[in-house]
């Protein structure tokens, strides 16, 4: 017995009273149409609003525009720690609140911190967005007076232990900060890592923090974005009572492009004490983010590295066996960009063989390009990866911020969609030539401990800083009677008051066809109207449960296998015919089934 399970979806259309007409970003071809009313509060925090009453819940999404570039040499990583600190608490929600509360209201939260901005997002029951909304304008208006020393002490021990985690004790862990030291300039902002330096963050003090929150924390460096199931006339009520009497701080001036430049190409190697495998980063400086050749460039990185025919597969995993992959990206930020090759090689392989390798897959591109439907089906899987970016109001709302923050409006968002459908095949070989090909560039290598011989052949070790972050605070501090010298700043009304829930949300089930072949197969079919995306599963009884014990692993086998090829079609024609659709297919088998 077998069962279908088809589920269908199309997006369709779907400030105060001075507010313009409501905008949209449009997808001309698609239909795709996220409408927003967006305005700006005397203060000049930018709102955005996107009805989406699909299911009873709602996104809300502040972007401030403050990531490490910002930070000053020997005070990095103040962003990230900025990050951590606004989760702990503020004037008029106690230490520890804000997690119990989303976490009791059934919703999902976190903050993000890169180069260039600072998220923070959560998604909630319908019912909570006032909660929300009122913890958010508290945090961003009323929290720097809650800043203790011992606060900022015992946050700082945490970013310490992160950084131990996620950089000091993880294979590859240093690969970005040998690649930001060999690239930047030392007066480059993006020199360092987003986590930055321990000892910049140790040494940093209480007026230091308070600098860093009255520059970049303002009404006027930020936007929210409030996605999902609300009332217009109830969401601006709101955001006007709890954010409208925040005060607006001085003029963040945007920063430069800086795009670095190589006049040779440099060899780097760190051996890496957690590393099993040699890896080689390839690096070239390209375009900052928003430019016409970065997304020509988008493209140039799937097509040398993304399916079959690609040039690095074809000559890293099948002919050299080399490596079971590659990649191959572009990186544009708002300062400047890479373009990436990234190869993760077998056991005990020598990365300079690997780097002919790669060499030789660049020059055949040289030679013999590609083809329109190579361009056609990349383009066609990079607009669907798209619009899979948007199936949550989580997704839309982070989408909308992130385009009017940096390009201006979230009308940008759909434009570069647009701009992407424009690159030709002229446009990729043309900055295949002016960015990559025989361009000055990085070359690092990363080896396991006691492998150097693996290093390609030249490189210098690069500088690593194996911060110890084993000391503890020494000092003690009184907390409560840190807590009880806390100023409150004035207020129009008493914000110490949490606001209740709202009406109980209601989900209306969708509505289900179902229907049976003449050979038995079941269908099922669920309609959506918001993405142009169609999602379809078959699924069929069978898996580990009726394998053979003493062949075990063949429906796990058979899957792996399906995806190489059909009588009718070879591997390569099967991506291609799976790629010209935009489309992805993956296949799985469990105990009972296979999917």
């Amino acid at each position: 017995m077998a069962v279908a399970l088809a589920a269908t979806s199309a997006c369709e259309t779907s400030r105060p009273p001075q507010a313009v007409a409501e905008p949209a970003a449009v997808a001309p071809e698609t239909g795709l149409n996220l409408a927003y009313d967006k305005y700006t509060l005397d203060n000049g925090l930018e709102v955005i609003l996107h009805q989406d009453a699909s299911d009873p819940i709602v996104a809300v999404s502040i972007l401030y525009h403050v990531g490490s570039s910002r930070e000053k040499p020997g005070r990095t990583g103040f962003a990230h720690f900025f990050e951590h600190m606004l989760f702990q608490s503020s004037e008029n929600v106690p230490k520890g609140h804000f997690f119990s509360r989303i976490n009791d209201l059934g919703g999902t939260f976190n903050g993000g911190t890169w180069t260039d901005g600072t998220i923070y997002y959560e998604t909630v029951p319908k019912d909570a967005l006032e909660k929300v909304l009122w913890m958010e304008a508290d945090r961003m208006g009323f929290f720097i007076n809650t800043v203790t020393r011992a606060a900022l002490e015992n946050e700082k021990l945490v970013v310490k232990n992160e950084k131990r985690q996620r950089y000091d004790n993880q294979p590859y862990g240093h690969t970005s900060y040998v690649i930001n030291k060999a690239l930047y300039p030392e007066s480059h902002p993006y020199n360092w890592l987003t986590i930055g330096s321990l000892a910049d963050l140790q040494a940093a003090t209480l007026d230091d923090v308070q600098e860093f929150y009255d520059t970049y924390y303002g009404t006027n460096n930020a936007t929210l974005v409030i996605a999902g199931d609300f009332s217009k006339q109830e969401v601006k009520a709101w955001v006007d009572k709890y954010f409208g009497e925040i005060k607006d701080k001085e003029k963040v001036e945007p920063m430069p492009a800086q795009q670095p430049q190589l006049s040779s190409t440099k060899k780097v190697y760190h051996e890496d004490a957690y590393a099993k495998l040699p890896e080689l980063s390839l690096v070239w400086p390209t375009v900052q983010m928003l430019q016409d050749d970065a997304y020509a460039l988008d493209i140039l990185g799937d097509l040398l590295a993304d399916g079959k025919r690609a040039p690095l597969y074809r000559l890293l995993v099948e002919r050299e066996k080399l490596a079971p992959s590659a990649r191959a990206y572009n990186s544009s930020q708002e300062l400047a960009g890479t373009f990436n090759i990234k190869v993760r090689a077998f056991d005990g392989k020598d990365l300079d063989q690997v780097y002919a390798s790669v060499q030789a897959a660049l020059d055949s591109f040289a030679t013999t390009g590609f083809t329109e439907e190579d361009l056609t089906r990349i383009k066609n899987k990079q607009e669907t990866s798209f619009y899979n970016g948007l199936t949550s109001v989580f997704g839309k709302a982070y989408q909308l911020a992130y385009y009017n923050e940096f390009a201006g409006s979230p009308d940008k968002l759909m434009e570069a969609v647009e701009k992407s459908r424009q690159v030709s095949r002229a446009d990729v070989m043309r900055v295949f030539e002016k960015y990559v090909r025989n361009k000055p560039h990085i070359i690092a290598s990363f080896v396991p401990k006691g492998q150097l011989n693996l290093a390609v052949e030249g490189s210098q070790q690069a500088a690593i800083e194996e911060e110890d972050i084993s000391s503890a605070v020494t000092e003690t501090f009184d907390e409560e009677a840190e807590a009880k010298e806390i100023q409150r700043t004035p207020s129009s009304f008493d914000r110490s008051q949490e606001p209740g829930l709202g009406q109980a949300p209601t989900l209306s089930a969708p509505q289900i066809w179902d229907t049976q072949l003449e050979n038995g197969l079941k269908v099922y079919s669920i309609r959506y109207e918001e993405l142009p995306l169609v999602q379809i599963s078959l699924r069929m009884m069978g898996g580990g449960y009726l394998e053979d014990p003493n062949k075990v692993g063949v429906a796990n086998l058979l899957t792996d296998l399906m995806m190489e090829g059909t009588a009718t079609k070879t591997p390569e024609e099967l991506e291609d015919a799976i790629g010209q659709l935009g489309a992805s297919i993956s296949m799985v088998a469990d105990k009972e089934s296979i999917t």
